[in-house]
Order: structure tokens, then sequence, then C-alpha cells
């Protein structure tokens, strides 16, 4: 039995943040059941695409069934509240004050159900100065300070390489979702989730955090290295880059025997990590004029030898390989895609590993409606 096998779902959400929460919660066996309005899921039409469908929208929503309901016709509105009075979990990602609008907010859907979980994921949250305003993961990335965070200390402030603060508010969900029903199991009674971008990307943010704590000043930018240890961070290979990471004086000399640069040892320019941290320009020359002429393959056999954590900076085709027999890799089947490899989530649970409920299948707009009715109404 998957880890949520039983529990229903019913998915109002759409592009990103909320997609991600409930595909989480479908590779752990819940039934989740996406409901798009008449067009579909913005998604649908946002690419890559391959023959015509989107594959962005196949890699979040793989798994679920489809039903297509206009919430804002009454005839389909009263199916959606049928429906939610049979879910374990209500997941929308509207703008705050929408889902009421419609008549489908946690409100309307806790008095009818008053065991369900209501997640909402929204930019700003429900409540508070911003909450009104629309959130864009690249608005949510510049607002959280992580962005001010992140380039090269010369440079401009950079996003992150992935719409992060969509899928950690959706992480985030998938995690409060599953505590909520637990909480359920003790007091009998569900509640209103309510899941910022800003908040997830903020919380996140554990060693600047501390710096700000320390030093009353907001962290810069320090490009590919950490902002308080040394040697800790990107170095030029002969054929790309390398990450090494000597985070205690135990494994800094382990790096001069390395480099072959055993007798830098005794230097009171190194002693210490702050004081490594003071001279990073001066101590990454010296480890780049070793690292420098020789391949990424060389140096990372030579940093396991003497038990210095590194690894090749590697694209994702790379890192496919590197997670292989993991199973964060699982298939997608399609009519029109043919099979390809899409992520899932990444824990391992032992012998008794939760698989989907439903195949790694497309949804097609609306072809679930009858089968839904039937298994959670009994219509």
């Amino acid at each position: 039995m998957s880890t949520l096998d039983g529990i229903r779902v019913l998915d109002l959400s759409r592009v990103l943040a909320g997609p991600f929460c409930t595909s989480m919660l479908a590779d752990l066996g819940a039934d989740v059941v996406k409901v798009e309005p008449p067009g579909g899921d913005d998604t649908r039409h946002l690419g890559p695409f391959r023959d015509g469908t989107s594959v962005y929208f196949a890699m979040l929503n793989r798994g679920k069934r489809g039903i297509s309901l206009n919430l804002k016709d009454d005839g389909d509105r009263a199916e959606f509240l049928r429906l939610a009075e049979r879910a374990d979990v209500v997941v929308e990602n509207f703008r705050p004050g929408v889902a009421d609008r419609l008549g489908v907010g946690a409100g309307e859907v806790l008095r009818r159900n008053p065991r369900a979980v209501y997640a909402s994921i929204s930019g700003f949250g429900q409540h508070g100065a911003l909450a009104g305003r629309p959130a864009y993961d690249l608005i949510v990335q510049a607002m959280s300070g992580l962005m001010a965070a992140t380039g090269e200390p010369d440079g401009e402030p950079t996003r992150v390489g992935e719409s992060l603060a969509d899928v950690i508010a959706g992480l985030y969900g998938a995690w409060a979702v599953c505590a909520a029903l637990v909480q359920r199991e003790r007091t009998g009674a569900g509640q209103h989730l309510d899941i910022a971008m800003l908040d997830a990307m903020v919380s996140l943010q554990v060693t600047n955090a501390s710096l700000l704590a320390a030093t009353g000043a907001a962290p810069g930018r320090v490009g590919n290295r950490h902002p308080v240890t040394t040697p800790f961070g990107a170095y030029r290979a002969a054929d790309g880059q390398v990450v090494l990471a000597a985070a205690n004086d135990r494994t800094f000399q382990a790096v001069l025997a390395m480099i072959e640069r055993p007798g830098l040892a005794g230097d009171p320019r190194l002693r210490t990590d702050a004081d490594r941290t003071a001279h990073e320009p001066w101590l990454r020359g010296i480890i780049e004029d070793w690292t420098s002429t020789r391949k990424i393959e060389e140096i990372v056999g030579h940093a396991e030898t003497h038990g210095v954590p590194a690894g090749p900076v590697q694209d994702l085709t790379a890192a496919f390989g590197a997670v292989h027999g993991r199973g964060v890799l699982g298939r997608l089947h399609d009519a029109t895609l043919g099979e390809l490899a899409c992520l899932r989530q990444p824990v391992r649970f032992g012998a008794a590993d939760p698989q989907p409920r439903r195949a790694a299948e497309v949804p097609r707009l609306g072809a679930d409606r009858a089968q839904v009715l039937r298994d959670w109404l009994d219509a």
C-alpha cells in the first residue's frame, strides 16, 4: 500500500506551484483529480512542445486524473462542491479572494466538509499588505533577498536557474498537507493552509539569515564560493570547473596535501577558517595553479584519494546520469509524447516505497469526468 493510498485530492491549481504540490501527493499514491477550466490549464499552451503537446504540462501533471469544470456555471460549481464534500484535500493557487468569489473558497468547502485540508498557495499569502499583488517566480526571487545574494561580487543580481519560488512553495504545500492529514487523524478536523511563495523563499536562507543576525548587514554576492568558509567553491580545471569543499581544518590540510603544498600549513594567513576566508583570492590562486592544469576527472580522483569532498560542475544530462538507479527519474507515458523520462518525488521509503495510484500518464482535458463521478460520488 502506498503512503497516501485512499487519500482523495481535488486539484484546482494551475501553472507550477500548485501542480508541483499535487504531483508530490500523486507520487505518494493519492488519487489526484485535476480540475481545469474549459480551455485547460495555461501550461497546456506553454512550451517546450513535442508534436503540439506541452512537455512542461506533462511533467507537472502526470499521474493525475482530469476533469473540466466551469466554476462560473452554477451546475459545474455544484458538481465541484459535491466532489469537495468527498475530498480529503483541496489545493488552489488563485490570487487571494478569487476562490471565494467563485464560491469554492476554504470557507465554503470547510463548511460542507469540516475534515477537508484546504491548501491555498499564493505569492504573498492570503492576508497582509501584499496579498492582492500578482506574483511570478522572478518577482518573488527578486523580493526574497536571494537574488540580491546570488551572482558575482562585481556583477548584477542573478536569479537561480529554476523557478525555485514556485517549486519550494509547492514542496512546502505538500509537506503541510501531509502534516495536516496527520493532525486530522488526531482531532477529526481539517483546516485551511496558507502557503506564500515569498515566505517559503525567505525561510530557505539559513546561512544568509545567520550572517544578517551576526553582522546586522544584508549579505552580498560572493559568486560560486561559500560566504564564510574557505576553500569552499568552484575552481578552474583544464576542461571546465570543479567544486572543492573544505569545511574544517582537517579537510583543509588534506587540500594542501592534494595540491602538493603541505608547507603552507603553517602560514598565518591560513591558520583558521576566518583567516582563509579573509585571504580567499590569494588562496584561490594557489589552488587554481594546481587545478587549472588538470582535467576534472583527475582532480576528483585525487580529491577522493585525499578525502576532500569534490565534484564536477555538470549539466542536467550528466546529473540525470548521476542519479540513475536512485528512483528520482520515472517514465512518463503519453499517446502523443510517447515515453519520456520525468522527475518524481526523490525520497526512498525502504521496502514500502510508494507508487503512484495511476500510471504516469498525462490527463486529457476533461477525459476522466465520468469515471471520477462514479468513483467519488457513486454517480
